[in-house]
């Protein structure tokens, strides 16, 4: 079979995949992760309301700060480009073209490490969905954690998109650098260095990227830690229900495509 009909097979069942995972993971984050918003944004919206005047003034003046007050509060309204309830309704749109993105790209690195690793099928499938995880979420995530919305100083919104990005690199560097050492001791005698090898190279990677890397702190000290706690929470689920189901899914219709190729093996043997 040509060499493109697998990689355009095994792409398809990316898509697939990333699909159901987008689609899956779009619903815990309207039930467990949506709620967190919305008390951010309340919170928000809250600390950014006008103070009401403390000194009299005259009528004139009492009349034209409340003209100005009525149109501050309707301009409030219609700042956002999005309602939230349009922002909830383009959640699962926004998932799921999220995981079928990721899909493909999964499908692509599936097609390339059936080349350099031993394992194959859903096995293959599921490693690769922890890696992936681990790499782009997990070393990410508790280095710089998701904030709510309330979180954060909009001028400095480059600079933590840079260093969330270093860290995505710094994840993916430490899962490659396990990898390649789970492969050179492949074949040692003791399974607790082939366990522990690679873990050994991956906190390394880890610890000294950590170090490297700024620290980022704008949680201010009157916003709710439980709140935040929770939305972080939400959020590593969210993002882990998304890896979880995507490796499920493409080793499922791995499982599957390898079932049909074999059935007519089968009945020919009959």
């Amino acid at each position: 079979m040509p060499l493109t009909d697998n990689f355009l097979k095994l792409l398809v069942r990316g898509l697939l995949a990333g699909l159901v995972a987008g689609l899956v993971a779009g619903a815990v984050a309207f039930v467990i992760g949506e709620p967190h918003v919305d008390a951010a944004i309340a919170i928000e919206e809250a600390a950014s309301a006008p103070e009401e005047p403390v000194a009299d003034h005259s009528h004139d003046t009492a009349a034209t700060h409340d003209h100005e007050e009525a149109e501050a509060g309707h301009s409030h309204g219609e700042d956002a480009l999005v309602s939230r309830d349009g922002q909830k309704a383009g959640l699962f749109l926004a998932t799921t073209l999220a995981g079928m993105a990721l899909g493909a790209i999964f499908a692509a690195v599936a097609h390339y490490a059936r080349r350099v690793t031993a394992l194959s099928g859903p096995v293959l499938a599921l490693a690769l969905a922890g890696m992936g995880w681990l790499a782009i979420e997990a070393v990410p995530f508790f280095k710089y954690p998701a904030n709510p919305p309330a979180v954060g100083d909009p001028e400095t919104i480059n600079e933590r998109t840079w260093l969330w990005l270093a860290a995505v690199a710094l994840g993916v560097v430490a899962v490659a650098v396990a990898a390649y050492v789970a492969r050179v001791v492949a074949a040692n005698d003791f399974l607790s260095v082939r366990v522990a090898a690679p873990v050994a190279a991956f906190l390394a990677i880890v610890v000294i990227g950590y170090v490297a890397l700024p620290g980022v702190n704008e949680v201010g000290e009157d916003f709710p830690a439980t709140l935040l706690w929770e939305f972080r929470i939400s959020s590593l689920a969210i993002q882990a229900t998304l890896w979880l189901v995507l490796g499920l899914a493409f080793a499922f219709l791995t499982e599957r495509a390898t079932s049909q190729a074999r059935r007519p093996e089968l009945v020919g043997q009959n």
